[in-house]
């Protein structure tokens, strides 16, 4: 998966340009056990003046689709999510409603890894969610399930402030382990998550196994340019940022890739300020307000 945030730039300068592009990562993936993510992919770009992102996902593999290559070549924002999807083990359906990314109202979400004995879990999760939030589930993926038990600590309006989002993930991933407590003591998570309104971002890289955690990167400069096939991350003068992405792996070989520490996440605020959080594996008691403050 890729995001970025910052000055408008061509979808395509995530998908199919750069070196280590996304259709890239979705025929020979460096850093994942399974190199190939053929089920499917899906985009999501905002645009100015719409509250909701606009978005096109589909079931063929990304490095197969001539739509996807076209549109990536003429489409511009100032906020893109990207994402490629290998099935877990068969347990989800290869359909596009399981295509992320997923979207609710204003915010956007997408997910690498999986939630063990999920359904084991699922219908507690489900049981936890208000109407609205339950009425957004259109596919069986750990994934939107969680983006569901996340939207239930958001906003109903977006509120630009990103301290709503990683307030809002938190929640999700403590009221998860609670879940797991009580549902499937011996599951473990695997969380890479990118969720944004548009304006701002909350990243996590997120293991509850200590011997095993995905790959996530974190990119800053300036200017984000490609140029054919080569692709860059000016770092400016004074340090200035103006481009941020994220990204499973690394784009180019360029040096400004950083590792987003485990077990971490990423506050991503609409200037572009970065703050860093240590995750633990917390255990909170139901919040009065959380599920049913959100109910029509």
């Amino acid at each position: 998966m890729t995001f970025y945030l910052g000055a408008p730039i061509c979808l395509a300068d995530l998908v199919t340009r750069p070196e280590n592009s996304l259709i890239h990562q979705s025929v020979k993936a460096k850093e994942r056990l399974e190199p190939l993510n053929g089920d499917g992919f899906g985009v999501a770009w905002y645009v100015k003046g719409l509250s909701q992102a606009a978005r096109f996902r589909s079931l063929t593999p990304a490095w197969s689709n001539a739509n996807l290559d076209e549109l990536a070549r003429v489409t511009q924002s100032h906020c893109l999510l990207a994402h490629v999807r290998a099935a877990t083990d068969g347990t989800f359906d290869v359909a596009e409603a399981n295509c992320h990314p997923f979207r609710k109202g204003r915010y956007a979400f997408m997910h690498n890894g999986h939630i063990e004995q999920f359904p084991k879990l699922r219908r507690a999760l489900m049981a936890r969610l208000s109407h609205p939030a339950f009425n957004s589930i259109r596919g069986n993926t750990d994934s939107e399930h969680l983006f569901a038990l996340v939207s239930d600590f958001l906003p109903p309006e977006a509120s630009g402030h990103v301290d709503d989002l990683i307030r809002a993930l938190r929640l999700g991933i403590a009221t998860l382990h609670e879940l797991i407590d009580q549902h499937a003591p011996n599951a473990r998570v695997f969380l890479n998550v990118i969720l944004t309104d548009g304006h701002c971002a909350a990243v996590c890289r997120y293991s509850s196994d200590p011997t095993r955690i995905d790959s996530l990167y974190i990119n800053r400069g300036e200017r984000y340019g490609c140029h054919e096939q080569r692709c860059w991350m000016d770092s400016g003068e004074n340090d200035a940022v103006k481009a941020v992405l994220v990204s499973s792996e690394p784009l180019n070989s360029g040096p400004n890739w950083q590792p987003v520490p485990p077990n971490h996440l990423l506050g991503i605020d609409s200037d572009l300020r970065v703050c860093s959080q240590i995750i633990e594996q917390p255990r909170i008691d139901r919040p009065a307000d959380s599920v049913e403050g959100n109910e029509p």
